[in-house]
C-alpha cells in the first residue's frame, strides 16, 4: 500500500499473561508472546531459538532480574541486563537499570536507561527516535 514503511516492530500475539496484583519470585522461561502487569524477581527469558519472541510490560509492570527475548516493548520497569536480540520500543513510563544489549532500539521522550547501551550485530547502528505526540 502506498504511504505505509516497512516496519520492524513484533506482530505477534500474546499468549500468557502475568495480572496485576501477581508477584513471582523465580525465573520466567516462556515462548510466544507473554505480557507482565505484575512483578517478577527472577530472570525472564525466551526460550532457547524462540527468535520471534515477544515481551510486553505495563507500566504497572516491575521485574527484577536479566530479560532475554526478540523482542521488547516496555512502559515498565526492568532492574537488571537487559538482552533484546530483534527490536527494543521503550515507551514513555519505561525504566531499565542495567545494562542494555540490543540490536535495533526505539525511544520515547521520557523513557530512561540507566546504564549502558551495547549495540550488537550489525556493522551499522540503528537508531530511532520517536516523534513527539
Amino acid at each position: 500500500m502506498f504511504g505505509k514503511k516497512a516496519d520492524n516492530k513484533p506482530q505477534g500475539r500474546i499468549d500468557s499473561l502475568i495480572g496485576a496484583g501477581t508477584q513471582i519470585e523465580g525465573n520466567v522461561r516462556f515462548t510466544g508472546g507473554l505480557r507482565i502487569d505484575g512483578e517478577v524477581k527472577g530472570s525472564v527469558e525466551a526460550a532457547e531459538g524462540a527468535s520471534s519472541s515477544t515481551l510486553v510490560l505495563s507500566e504497572q509492570a516491575r521485574i527484577e532480574g536479566s530479560v532475554t527475548v526478540a523482542h521488547l516493548v516496555s512502559n515498565g520497569t526492568v532492574v537488571g541486563p537487559v538482552t533484546v536480540s530483534e527490536s527494543l520500543e521503550l515507551q514513555p513510563k519505561a525504566r531499565i537499570v542495567g545494562d542494555v544489549d540490543y540490536s535495533i532500539v526505539e525511544m520515547h521522550q521520557g523513557a530512561v536507561i540507566e546504564g549502558r547501551l551495547v549495540h550488537r550485530g550489525a556493522k551499522s547502528v540503528e537508531l530511532k527516535l520517536a516523534a513527539s505526540n
